[in-house]
């Protein structure tokens, strides 16, 4: 009886969802920062580069077409990419690039360690490791608030019940770290996501359909602050800032009065599940990473 109460508790989760999303206008054609082309006019080294996605399903690209993920559209445009990204993708600048993609849709900052990481493939010397991260987010919704918050399922916890969990995301995010620091002897840049907020920093999950959470914002601000100090502690950790892209974007985005609504691209970037991307997201995002990466474009040889 529990499992078929969960069940539906779930389905009727994803009901309201879907019933939210499609009220939001989604937008057509390309979404998110404009990337130079400059630094995509030559190859940037011909060392041997292994490209690899940890995380969950913002990685794992669901809700997008084959090909439209963010991970996918890092590594090779589409046939019908937009006009201001064509060849502008890694394939283009890495003569010798490789690429795996070990995220799994719904998994949770410890399975990234647990599960994950084991199932890097094994490197030399001449290899350097470029990863792309998403982690944390599944740590916080999971299970929509429809259970008492633990561990892995922060939703509905409170600041105190929070704490000790924010202290070991912090030493799973720093493990990560030290463990594909480690495995690639011939050197890795990091990029990772911080944690986006569909109720545009306003914290009312409520008119989602889900269950009030008093603490979100503080909890959420937390979480990524764990992400900021991970990006610098570590030199060759970059933030990719998700967060502070989707705000606008979210389930306020056609509110004109509020602090973050943009009057450019008024639009949803959201999936119907609330919880990930939709393709204009996605490509969102993959602008991001791929500008985060340009930064570093000269320390790769």
């Amino acid at each position: 009886m529990a499992i078929l109460a969960t069940g539906i508790v779930l389905i009727c989760t994803a009901v309201s969802c879907l019933y939210l999303s499609r009220g939001r206008p989604m937008g057509h054609g390309p979404a998110g920062p404009t990337v130079s082309r400059d630094v995509f006019s030559h190859p940037w080294t011909d060392r041997q580069i292994l490209l690899v996605g940890l995380g969950d399903s913002v990685t794992a690209g669901f809700g997008a077409r084959k090909g439209y993920s963010y991970f996918d559209r890092v590594v090779v445009n589409p046939p019908d990419e937009f006009a201001d990204m064509r060849d502008i993708c890694l394939s283009t600048v890495l003569p010798k690039l490789q690429f795996t993609n070990l995220s799994l849709s719904g998994s949770t900052s410890l399975e990234h360690l647990e599960k994950e990481l084991p199932h890097l493939p094994a490197v030399g010397s001449n290899v350097l490791g470029i990863i792309v991260i998403t982690t944390g987010g599944n740590d916080l919704i999971h299970n929509y608030g429809r259970t008492p918050p633990r561990e892995q399922a922060v939703y509905g916890a409170d600041w105190e019940q929070a704490k000790p969990w924010i202290d070991n995301f912090q030493r799973r995010l720093d493990s990560m770290i030290s463990q594909i620091e480690a495995h690639f002897p011939g050197g890795s840049q990091i990029f990772l996501a911080n944690i986006f907020d569909p109720t545009d920093g306003i914290g009312d999950a409520e008119h989602a359909g889900l269950p009030p959470w008093k603490e979100a914002m503080r909890i959420l601000d937390a979480y990524n602050e764990v992400i900021q100090q991970c990006a610098k502690n570590h030199p060759d950790v970059h933030r990719v800032d998700i967060h502070g892209a989707f705000l606008g974007h979210g389930i306020h985005c056609t509110q004109f009065w509020r602090e973050h609504y943009n009057r450019h691209d008024p639009h949803y970037w959201f999936y119907e599940n609330l919880e990930d991307p939709n393709e204009r997201g996605y490509d969102v995002i993959r602008r991001l990473f791929l500008i985060e990466i340009t930064k570093v474009a000269n320390q790769l040889n």
